[in-house]
């Protein structure tokens, strides 16, 4: 068995010996020669196939229990990688039901206002109407139903 010393860190590498001791004990295993083969290409592997090799290296016997006890701590210090699930599509803008009514009201009675006419193209267009410009609705549909 090699102990290759990592250039970067100067300390053994549990991962590639616990990756030779199996690939000693299974030989033929294809998942085996695959992470062997991507451990030595990209220098690492994912949590996902850490956490298989380890179950791999747990049917072997040849391999101690210390070694296997640190790839324990190895899985359980990487992160987990969540999706998250895809939020609701919810309109960005939602009319509010009270303009419709109140601008239908005043149109009905003077169709050339032209505040309501304003006020009725912001609505229309999704546009936010503010408290301010409600209280002006609210003010000119009393005035409609007084007429």
């Amino acid at each position: 068995m090699l102990r290759r010393i990592t250039p970067q860190k100067q300390r053994f590498d549990i991962v590639e010996e616990v990756l030779e001791s199996t690939l000693e004990a299974f030989p033929l295993s294809s998942l085996i020669i695959g992470y062997f083969k991507q451990y030595n290409q990209r220098g690492f592997l994912t949590k996902k196939q850490i956490i298989g090799l380890l179950a791999k290296a747990k049917q072997a016997n040849n391999i101690p229990t210390s070694k296997l006890a640190t790839i324990e701590a190895l899985i359980k210090k990487m992160p987990d990688r969540i999706k998250s699930s895809l939020p609701e599509k919810t309109p960005v803008f939602q009319r509010d039901p009270e303009v419709k009514p109140l601008l239908d009201e005043i149109l009905l009675k003077f169709p050339e206002h032209k505040r309501a006419l304003f006020l009725q193209s912001k609505y229309m267009n999704n546009e936010v109407i503010i408290p301010q410009e409600m209280q002006e609705l609210r003010q000119f549909q009393k005035v409609a139903a007084k007429k």
